[in-house]
């Protein structure tokens, strides 16, 4: 064993030049700032590596997204090997799930410094200046469903020993389960540490002897990619794991604003709310952009005039956003999850024409001869709707029976709206 000190970086899922798709439904949306964002993470990634001297740098796989119309994405990847090559670090890489369906991945030389594992069987690559062992191999196929870990060979003794692997391991929500496996089939190779990919959301599996993690993704890529996303620096002492740390990579933010309206007695106090939540997020990204979704919750005396007042609403956190963040914010989406406050039960109970209305539309949501009746009448209009108006979670298909039960809701809504408020004019 040589006894010295260095460090590498672990990293995993890049997705350069992912696609993304429905930003043009939204109005202000950053297209070229967000499409740039997994390049301009890359190149942090690469900046952070020649900083800190690393030795080496791992990428666990998904360096690609799949196939791509020209090389251009491919050749950046190479450019910034060379930056990478001057300095003497080299790259060890295995293909993801992603890459084994990308013709870059296949027909692209790379640069001598980048190492990449096989496909076909788990190899070795010894670095004896170093003292290190690194095992690993890729994806032969965009779906592995094997234990790939199995096939991985035992320790090299007298070396730091590292695996490298594009995993789902015993299963995550929202990733397909590929190439399986437990922390204990991990642990029974006798390795100090495993470099894993596949998983978007940074987790360690097991802390020490051996270390085994995910560092996450470099950029979040959507809103359900929200928080810091990075990579991880191993710094390796006599032999042994002394240390990881997360490294802050992303240039843009995705993150979550959740408003409880519960407490609130208007929506100009509610629009409050939504700018201090705003603001606190802003401190936290230090200087980043930040791509906002907002969640608007509580059973509140303002749902029903939010229903009625949604798009002032939604238009008015857009302007905040403009001015909180100084063009440095963009809201998303803006999702309205309230409930009323109103006891419909003890209105209908009351025997009122506000009742009796009520109680039609509960009649309705159960008879589906009435409502198949309803959807014949809504056909012209919903022929003459444009298509995103049709589809998407906030579509409206007036072929869809289970539509109408959703939104009668939003009917009650309006109805308690307009008729309690005449009411109260009066």
């Amino acid at each position: 064993m040589i006894s010295l000190s260095f460090s590498f970086i672990h990293a995993a899922d890049i997705h350069l030049d992912s696609p993304l798709t429905g930003l043009e439904q939204y109005e202000g949306a950053p297209v070229d700032k967000i499409r740039s964002a997994t390049r301009d993470a890359f190149k942090n990634l690469v900046d952070t590596a020649i900083e800190r001297q690393v030795s080496f740098i791992i990428i666990a796989g998904d360096l690609y997204d799949g196939d791509w119309k020209d090389y251009n994405t491919g050749l950046f990847f190479s450019s910034q090997m060379v930056r990478l090559q001057k300095e003497k670090i080299k790259v060890f890489l295995i293909r993801g799930n992603h890459d084994a369906a990308s013709l870059i991945t296949r027909e692209l030389k790379l640069p001598d410094n980048v190492i990449e594992f096989s496909v076909l069987q788990a190899e070795t690559h010894v670095l004896d200046d170093l003292g290190i062992a690194i095992h690993g191999q890729g994806f032969a196929s965009r779906s592995v469903e094997e234990n790939l870990v199995n096939n991985y060979p035992r320790r090299k003794e007298g070396y730091v020993n590292i695996g490298i692997l594009h995993t789902s391991a015993t299963g995550r929500e929202g990733h397909e389960n590929y190439a399986p496996c437990s922390i204990d089939d991990m642990r029974e190779k006798g390795y100090d540490y495993w470099a894993l990919g596949h998983i978007h959301l940074r987790e360690i599996l097991h802390e020490k002897e051996p270390v085994i993690l995910f560092p996450g993704n470099i950029q979040g890529r959507h809103s359900k990619e929200t928080g810091d996303k990075g990579c991880t620096l191993v710094c390796v002492w006599d032999g042994a794991i002394e240390s990881i740390t997360h490294l802050s990579l992303d240039v843009l933010r995705w993150e979550l604003c959740e408003v409880d309206a519960s407490e609130v007695d208007s929506l100009d106090e509610l629009i409050d709310e939504a700018r201090i939540s705003l603001e606190r997020k802003l401190q936290e990204v230090n200087g980043r952009f930040l791509a906002v979704r907002f969640r608007i919750h509580g059973a509140t005396r303002v749902h029903q005039e939010l229903i009625v007042d949604k798009d002032h609403f939604i238009n008015n956190i857009r302007s905040i956003s403009l001015e909180v963040g100084l063009g440095d914010i963009w809201v998303e989406k803006v999702k309205i999850e309230t409930s009323r406050q109103v006891n419909v039960e003890e209105l209908k109970a009351q025997h009122t024409p506000v009742a009796v209305i009520l109680d039609f539309i509960k009649e309705i949501a159960t008879d589906e001869a009435t409502l198949k009746e309803l959807l014949l009448e809504f056909q012209d209009i919903h022929q003459a709707m444009p298509y995103e108006l049709r589809h998407g979670e906030d579509g409206y298909n007036f072929n869809d029976s289970d539509l109408i039960k959703k939104r009668l809701d939003n009917v009650e809504d309006l109805i308690l709206y307009y008729l309690t408020k005449t009411e109260v004019e009066g």
